[in-house]
Order: C-alpha cells, then sequence, then structure tokens
C-alpha cells in the first residue's frame, strides 16, 4: 500500500504562520467543487454543499484504496468567497456573498474516476446537489496568506493585517479571498479554530 503525505508534501501552502504573512505561489492544483450563494450560517444550501463534497471525496479516497492499493488524506474544506459588487460588501449582511466551496484532490484523481464517484453516491446516498459538483483545475498563482486562531467571526482584523502587509510589500490583491478550514467547528472549541486566509495578488505596475 503507498501511502501520499498530501499534507507533508504541501506544508508550505497549509501550515503558514499566525504571526507574519507569507508569500506564496500556487501551483495547479485539481479539486472537488460547488458553487452557492447566500449566508453560509443560514442558507440550507450551504450544508448541503459541503456535504456533497464530502460524500465524494470519501468515496473518491476509498475506492482509489481499494483499486490502486494508493491511500491519502481526505484534505481541508477550501472555500472561495465574493460579491459581484464589493462596495457592497458586508461581512454582517451576507445575502449577496457568492461561495465556491472545493476539497484539493491528489494526482492520481481523474475526471473518470470522479465521475465513478459521483454515480456511487447517488446510489448509495443521493443528496439534492450532487449534480453541481465538479472536478476542476485551480491555478491560484502568487498569494499571501497567514494562519487565523479563533472563531470566523473575528476573521477581519486578520483579514485587514493580510490586506495591510499585501500593499506594504508593493503588491495589490486580485482575484477572490480564499479560506482553507483546518479544524472541525464541531469537535473543536471557537478559539482554537484554525483558518488559512489567503489572498491572490499581483505586482504592482
Amino acid at each position: 500500500m503507498t501511502k501520499l503525505d498530501l499534507k507533508k508534501d504541501l506544508r508550505y501552502l497549509y501550515s503558514p504562520s499566525a504571526k507574519a504573512v507569507e508569500i506564496v505561489d500556487v501551483p495547479p492544483m485539481r479539486f472537488l467543487m460547488i458553487d452557492g450563494t447566500g449566508d453560509p450560517n443560514t442558507v440550507p444550501e450551504y450544508k448541503e454543499a459541503v456535504g456533497a463534497l464530502y460524500s465524494v471525496a470519501y468515496t473518491l479516497k476509498f475506492a482509489i484504496k481499494k483499486r490502486e492499493h494508493v491511500d491519502y488524506p481526505v484534505m481541508s474544506l477550501e472555500g472561495l468567497w465574493w460579491v459581484d459588487d464589493y462596495t457592497q460588501f458586508s461581512y454582517t449582511e451576507r445575502s449577496n456573498w457568492r461561495w465556491t466551496m472545493m476539497i484539493m484532490q491528489p494526482e492520481i484523481v481523474t475526471e473518470a474516476a470522479f465521475q465513478q464517484a459521483v454515480e456511487d453516491v447517488r446510489k448509495k446516498k443521493n443528496p439534492p446537489l450532487l449534480d453541481k459538483l465538479r472536478f476542476e483545475e485551480y491555478h491560484e498563482g502568487l498569494a499571501a496568506q497567514i494562519m487565523h486562531i479563533g472563531p470566523y467571526a473575528d476573521e477581519m482584523p486578520t483579514v485587514k493585517r493580510l490586506h495591510e502587509a499585501i500593499l506594504a510589500k508593493s503588491y495589490q490583491l486580485r482575484g477572490k479571498h480564499h479560506e482553507i478550514y483546518l479544524s472541525d467547528p464541531n469537535r473543536s472549541a471557537p478559539e482554537k479554530l484554525k483558518t488559512i486566509l489567503r489572498q491572490p495578488i499581483a505586482v504592482k505596475g
């Protein structure tokens, strides 16, 4: 049995400091993805989307382990967050938020394996948003990131630190705000939650 240590191999992307902003170059990676809109705390679609993601992610993991004799960890849930008009962005009024939730997949996972996993999940559970899932490459490129420790609702000061550091380093913001949820909120106290905050950047110019 071959074991892939994805978290070790990608440590530079998934273990940033909580003290200082780091600049990273994120390579193209493939993800299970699903899109949605609205407040993640109140719209049923969000919970259903995450449920569909994990159902397929674990089905893929066990299918690859059985068929290819390769084991790997299911990676952390990640989210891209944005609004169509950033002048209307509000951290407290989230009804206009748009999001893409996703889980990174190792190179051994193919489109055919993804399609088979979707069909296997359909036969067993058939979650309502299963057909909205896709398997897609995402190339984030140059980005700045920092670890936030604490409740999700307390992220804004850390986001501000991230943005200020980007501008101080003569970069500019681009793309979508990216969060990586390293902790399970059902198992960790709010003050101990670990979330990577990542912002794609470009050289001013």
